[in-house]
């Protein structure tokens, strides 16, 4: 027997004509490329995404066609986040730290018809445009006055395109599985691949993360996404804070401590989501200033894992730490670390132990971890094993490519996510390594993300990677690259002093090398790929004549 209720499309179109009504005041306060801050809301908003969706209709713009945006955080981005995606077309974002080979490939494999620019990433395209298709229609996201000077073919101004347009448009009732958004993994080896998301993912993964985070998500609440919207969805922010009246900051190009520091301060931003090499920034630039941003109270902390003296340096301060874990094919948040009700009262350091953790799975998210024949292992905190993830908002595949879907899903329609993970009885998970990046040493496995969390609780260590170097006897044998926090660099011997409490003698790293700078990948993480082909001459101290 079936239930008698009505049944209507969940619609991401559907998300900003509700707030507009229900929050029309919630403010959107953006830095701009042009120098300055601007400020809108929701009802505003809404006007201009219907003549923005109503623009690209007048250009021919159909119900699959592929649009992209190569912009920072701002309001005009989030106008096309709702337009696009409201028209039946799909919001194609570009990462713009891609290599030149990767965006010409994701370009062309996404076979684009529009690409929205901010003028800051015009030279980009300008030097890549050649390897693009002819028609391709550039819109440079700002008004006449600000317009550079461009070689770019078919170029259109953003505020004169949208300008001529009606801001009354009655949105399409959509299937709510047509497709809205397409993100492409930055990925290490091989091409790029897309990450195909639906209305009806992008609404569920919104109301998963904005019924969890209860915190975070609350009417009037300030929340600054660093996380950007040119990948993944800015962690769905962009549609999660509209459903419940959160007003937006963002933060434009100006990432770097102290700017964050000064808009977070003069906004007064509850909550501000990023990967941890941005809060290195922000706590250096609180140090200096010996205090917080006014109203600062929540920080989620994504892409990779945070170190643990990161969450107590925010959790003495009275920041409230989420450590979150997901993927972009999950949409992405996959776990997140609000500490449980039963921990609220307790010690400082059972505290940090939940929260250093990923924490618990987001309703519509199953979790499971197996052995290297793909037999499902124990949920008792102790097996370690491959981490899969199935639900309402994670892949079935890849876009347009069956080989990488057939070696990302299981039998049973589960994907792996390539994480190596344990899951305690209580559902608690705990992020080992990347599968690629244990090392193996003796036959043991070492994490390297271990190694990184207690050389990185050093204050003269700013930031750190640890690798596996390759061993005749051992294997592999671990080795720290740090960058120095000052001017003191403690030797060998001085960090394993520091880091023997936590590790047996032989996993301890058999040396340190210290460089000024860590090769990054495109979502702002260490690449340990980059860095092993930097240190490809590089000898172990035992192997050295």
């Amino acid at each position: 027997m079936l239930g008698m209720m009505m049944q209507r499309p969940l619609l991401i179109s559907d998300i900003l004509t509700y707030a507009a009504e229900a929050f029309p005041t919630a403010d959107i306060v953006s830095v701009r490329t042009e120098g300055d801050i601007h400020r809108t809301n929701y009802a505003e908003v809404r006007d201009r995404v219907g003549q923005l969706a109503n623009a690209l209709l007048a250009r021919g713009i159909e119900m699959g066609d592929r649009v992209a945006t190569l912009a920072w955080n701002g309001y005009r981005h989030f106008e096309l986040y709702f337009a696009i995606s409201g028209i039946g077309a799909v919001c194609h974002t570009i990462n713009p730290r891609l290599s030149a080979e990767q965006m010409i490939y994701i370009v062309n494999h996404a076979e684009d018809k529009v690409i929205f620019v901010d003028t800051t990433f015009v030279p980009i395209l300008e030097a890549l445009q050649s390897h693009f298709p002819a028609d391709l229609t550039y819109v440079i996201m700002t008004d006449r006055a600000h317009m550079p000077d461009t070689k770019l073919p078919n170029v259109l101004c953003y505020e004169e395109l949208i300008a001529e347009q009606s801001s009354e448009i009655e949105w399409p009732l959509l299937d709510e599985n047509t497709a809205s958004g397409l993100c492409y993994t930055s990925g290490t080896t091989g091409h790029p691949k897309g990450a195909l998301y639906s209305h009806r993912s992008n609404v569920l993964h919104a109301l998963m993360i904005s019924v969890t985070l209860k915190n975070t998500f609350g009417e009037g609440n300030r929340i600054m996404p660093v996380v950007p919207l040119f990948h993944v969805n800015a962690w769905g922010l962009p549609y999660a804070a509209p459903l419940v009246g959160a007003s937006l900051v963002f933060p434009g190009p100006a990432m770097d401590g102290p700017s964050l520091f000064k808009l977070m301060d003069s906004e007064e931003v509850f909550s501000a989501w990023g990967v941890p090499t941005i809060w290195m920034g922000l706590l250096a630039e609180i140090d200096a200033q010996g205090r917080k941003p006014k109203g600062f109270g929540d920080v989620a902390i994504g892409g990779a894992a945070a170190p643990r003296s990161m969450i107590e340096s925010f959790e003495k301060m009275g920041v409230s730490v989420v450590h979150a874990w997901g993927m972009t094919e999950m949409s992405p948040v996959g776990t997140h670390g609000a500490l449980p009700g039963t921990l609220k009262d307790a010690p400082l350091k059972e505290r940090l132990d939940f929260k250093q953790t990923q924490g618990r799975r987001l309703f519509g998210v199953e979790l499971k971890i197996v052995d290297e024949d793909g037999n499902v292992l124990p949920c008792d905190g102790k097996a370690v094993g491959e981490l899969y993830v199935r639900g309402n908002a994670v892949v079935s595949g890849y876009y347009n490519n069956e080989e990488a879907t057939a070696k990302a899903m299981d039998a049973e329609g589960w994907f792996g996510t390539g994480d190596v993970a344990t899951i305690s009885p209580g559902g608690v998970m705990s992020i080992q390594d990347r599968a690629k990046d244990l090392i193996k040493s003796g036959g043991e496995w070492i994490s390297s993300i271990d190694l990184e969390n207690a050389a990185l609780s050093h204050p003269a260590i700013a930031n750190c990677a640890a690798i596996g170097m390759p061993h005749p006897k051992w294997d592999e044998r671990p080795v720290l690259v740090a960058i120095p926090a000052g001017e003191e660099r403690p030797s060998i011997e001085e960090m394993h002093a520091h880091m023997s409490e936590h590790f047996a003698k032989w996993q301890l790293p058999d040396d340190i090398i210290w460089i000024e700078e860590l090769p990054m990948t495109a979502t702002g993480k260490v690449s340990k790929l980059n860095l092993r082909k930097q240190l490809a001459d590089y000898v172990l101290p035992d192997m050295r004549g």
